[in-house]
């Protein structure tokens, strides 16, 4: 199962949007997803403050502010 991990905060409002995405691809893919939030984090908030939301697959970040969908089916089939 693939490991998909999530940089975000509260009132991000493309969070939320890339939150829905991913649970919309969750209805045909089995994959798990970790929401961290950076505020939680010194390091995480320094490196990521305003360039949120970042996903990562596998340790690989595959998007930053939006998903592009079909990539990240593409990348859940691999």
């Amino acid at each position: 199962m693939k490991k998909l991990l999530l940089y975000s905060k509260p009132n991000c409002h493309l969070c939320e949007v890339m939150k829905s995405e991913l649970n919309q691809i969750r209805q045909n893919y089995d994959f798990e997803l970790e929401v961290i939030n950076i505020e939680n984090d010194e390091e995480l908030f320094r490196k990521y403050k305003d360039r949120i939301p970042v996903l990562k697959i596998n340790g690989v970040i595959i998007a930053k502010f939006r998903i592009d969908k079909e990539l990240i089916k593409k990348k859940l089939e691999e």
